[in-house]
């Protein structure tokens, strides 16, 4: 990265310095890089330097170079959006809809997933509610969902459809968002007349709501005679 940005005969040499500087200012970039054994031009194995996106963002902030500045204007255009967000949150949904479509996405698919984003950030007030803490909790509770009406994991879901990091529901078509909407919104619904009150007891509602939508799947699958649940990606979505 530093080579690219600043064309230095010594990139090594130069990021030594710069990474000496960083830590006299209190710069947590230099601090959490980590170290990790990678091949040199020698064939052997040396701890080198990485970082994750976030920290390579950072890195970009930090190095003086003409071609940094495309990029330190965009982090600053980010942050200034975030702002407006946080004082009128509507602005997210403007910008997620000018996104998609940019992407590709049909207003019709677009609409259906803004909708699933307020259906979920609904369902997430709930939990906060009843006390399921963010991270791992909440990815337990989506898992209960997710396989309850789609019969997948959400691992073996995004491996079913190839996907790594890409977004899920991004790659979901029409169908496949409301399935997932529906139990989410069932989930809500129920936890709201059942309040449970430890994690277990959310667990088992997640697990019995997204049931009716999985029950709802399958009565379509015997109608049509077609997989709800398909390898369908944001290519093929794209469109519909």
């Amino acid at each position: 990265m530093v080579a690219i940005l600043t064309e230095s005969e010594n990139p090594r040499k130069y990021w030594s310095v710069l990474k000496n500087r960083l830590k006299k200012e209190g710069s947590q970039l230099a601090t959490n890089c980590s170290q990790l054994k990678m091949q040199s031009a020698d064939g052997k194995f040396y701890k080198t330097d990485v970082a994750d996106t976030e920290q390579l963002l950072r890195l970009i902030q930090s190095v003086p170079s003409p071609k940094a500045e495309p990029f330190k204007m965009w982090l600053a255009k980010l942050g200034y959006e975030r702002i407006e967000e946080t004082e009128d949150p509507e602005l997210a949904f403007d910008r997620a809809m000018e996104t998609y479509l940019k992407k590709g996405y049909s207003k019709e698919w677009i609409n259906q997933r803004l909708k699933s984003i307020e259906v979920r950030k609904e369902l997430t007030d709930e939990w906060d509610t009843r006390g399921v803490k963010k991270g791992l909790e909440y990815a337990i509770l989506t898992n209960e969902i997710t396989d309850a009406w789609s019969g997948y994991s959400v691992k073996n879901y995004k491996n079913f459809k190839g996907l790594k990091k890409e977004n899920l529901r991004d790659n979901m078509s029409n169908l496949e968002l409301v399935l997932n909407m529906l139990a989410e919104a069932t989930t809500t619904e129920i936890s709201k007349e059942k309040q449970p009150i430890t994690f277990d007891e959310n667990k088992v509602i997640a697990k019995q709501d997204g049931t009716i939508a999985g029950n709802t799947r399958k009565e379509i699958e015997v109608k049509t005679g077609k997989k709800v649940v398909s390898k369908l990606v944001a290519e093929n979505v794209i469109g519909q």
